[in-house]
């Protein structure tokens, strides 16, 4: 799955129309970036911010770092535009906006089809409807690879407020993570907006590792040490998965079905959680050490 081959712990939104933010993200330690066409250009800079993100994409230069572009939806004036452009580019994903309904979707791919194999779809959740139909959006393609929870507009779609622990909007980002996993999405969280307070940005993440989402968008540079430390194992996690799988291997040798570590017991989903985590530790490592 795409989750094991690479991780997607901090994902960096980037203005296109900004080349000198295109030149540094070069250099940051981000897993992923969002060459962003969409809310952070304004309206007569998006033809500008387009030529300059498809040739960032085409002359490379980002290293390790996924690089996904997100379009302006198709309904507006530069959507097509931006999507054949995107297309021709060729980068790692295309993000459309606002997705609602499985024809969102549909309507993107179906003029993809001259681009690379490798460029997959990625779909902002970021309305109620949209949350409702996550399941069905998730199937609608194949050549669907992952959702970004968009939480300011969800936020303000419904009314609510932002507020610590996310409460109003919990029900929504579960909708959307566990669609993602019954079709092997990417699920990647919504931005924390304060981006000076760390230990705000931290307590956020770690709800949404908690939640079981894959990493965290993120709008600025200083929040990148933070997300890839709370979405990657830690040494004690990986240590404890190692465990359980040696405990209940030896288990197994002993011809029974279950094991017992420190107290607990270990079975068979316990295994399959572990060796999901070392793997996942294996793969940050190597891409760190790269």
């Amino acid at each position: 799955m795409e989750q094991l081959s690479h991780p997607y712990r901090s994902v960096l939104y980037m203005p296109g129309s900004n080349p000198r933010a295109l030149e540094k993200a070069k250099t940051l330690a981000a897993d992923a970036l969002i060459l962003d066409l969409e809310d952070a250009v304004a309206p007569d800079e998006k033809p500008r911010a387009r030529d300059l993100v498809c040739e960032a994409v085409r002359a490379g230069g980002y290293g390790r770092r996924k690089l996904i572009v997100r379009i302006n939806a198709l309904a507006t004036e530069w959507g097509e535009a931006d999507l054949a452009a995107a297309a021709a580019a060729g980068p790692d994903a295309i993000l459309i906006p606002k997705v609602s309904v499985p024809g969102d979707v549909t309507d993107v791919a179906e003029r993809m089809l001259a681009a690379p194999d490798r460029t997959a779809i990625w779909a902002m959740m970021e309305t109620p409807l949209g949350a409702l139909n996550a399941a069905v959006v998730a199937a609608s393609h194949p050549r669907l690879a992952g959702f970004v929870l968009g939480t300011n507009d969800l936020v303000k779609e419904m009314g609510a407020a932002h507020v610590p622990g996310r409460a109003p909007i919990q029900a929504g980002l579960s909708l959307c993570l566990m669609a993602a996993r019954a079709c092997g999405l990417v699920c990647v969280d919504g931005v924390f907006n304060a981006f000076r307070d760390e230990e705000g940005l931290r307590t956020e993440c770690r709800q949404g590792r908690e939640f079981g989402f894959d990493g965290k968008t993120l709008i600025h540079p200083a929040q990148i040490p933070v997300a890839n430390e709370v979405f990657a194992p830690s040494e004690a996690e990986v240590e404890r998965a190692r465990a359980e799988v040696e405990a209940f291997e030896a288990a197994q040798a002993r011809g029974e079905g279950v094991a017992v570590l420190d107290g607990r017991i270990v079975e068979n989903l316990h295994v399959e959680t572990a060796r999901k985590l070392i793997a996942r530790a294996e793969v940050i490592a190597a891409l760190e050490a790269d």
